[in-house]
């Protein structure tokens, strides 16, 4: 991850309850990279580490942090805590558990009124990323514009596979040029 820095230098936060965490939040680390993003990633828990998870966001806060995306399993406590913690946009992105994730989905979508977490789908890292992307542009015409390059790239890839679908047919569609 060579867009990692130091808290004091980044834009977002990626906060993870645990190390488990770590792989399914590589999309969202490669889509940082791929942005030019700069960020830090931890590894905090809610209930076991709550001094060093309110250190590090109001670090991180302190530091001029944008955004932070947390990742939680099982209960998934960790984003609506971060969100009690700073008036920061909190984007929060449900692991998959034992409930295929469905318990930490709810956990994270259902937050008091008052108390917001953006949050993607079970596994969303990516879109986390983008998400978190999406608001940095708002002032950022640089980087609006790679993200609207980025869309028109997803677009086109879509475009191109329609077009093999009408060459090759559904039967033959897989099969290597």
């Amino acid at each position: 991850m060579a867009k990692m820095k130091e808290e004091p230098q980044a834009d977002i936060a990626v906060i993870m309850g645990s190390d488990s965490d770590l792989n399914e939040m590589n999309p969202c680390f490669s889509t940082l990279d791929s942005f030019g993003i700069n960020y830090t990633a931890t590894i905090a828990s809610a209930h076991r580490t709550h001094d060093y998870l309110k250190r590090t966001v109001s670090t991180f806060e302190r530091a001029g942090g944008k955004i932070l995306i947390a990742a939680a399993g099982g209960a998934a406590h960790l984003p609506g805590v971060i969100a009690a913690l700073t008036p920061l946009p909190v984007i929060g992105v449900p692991m998959a558990s034992k409930l295929l994730g469905v318990d930490s989905l709810l956990s994270i979508v259902q937050m008091p009124a008052g108390m917001p977490v953006a949050t993607v789908s079970v596994g969303g890292s990516k879109n986390a990323a983008l998400l978190a992307v999406q608001i940095l542009s708002l002032n950022d015409p640089k980087l609006r514009s790679r993200y609207s390059k980025f869309r028109a790239q997803q677009a086109d890839a879509v475009i191109q596979k329609s077009k093999r679908l009408k060459l090759k047919g559904y039967k033959n569609y897989f099969e290597k040029d």
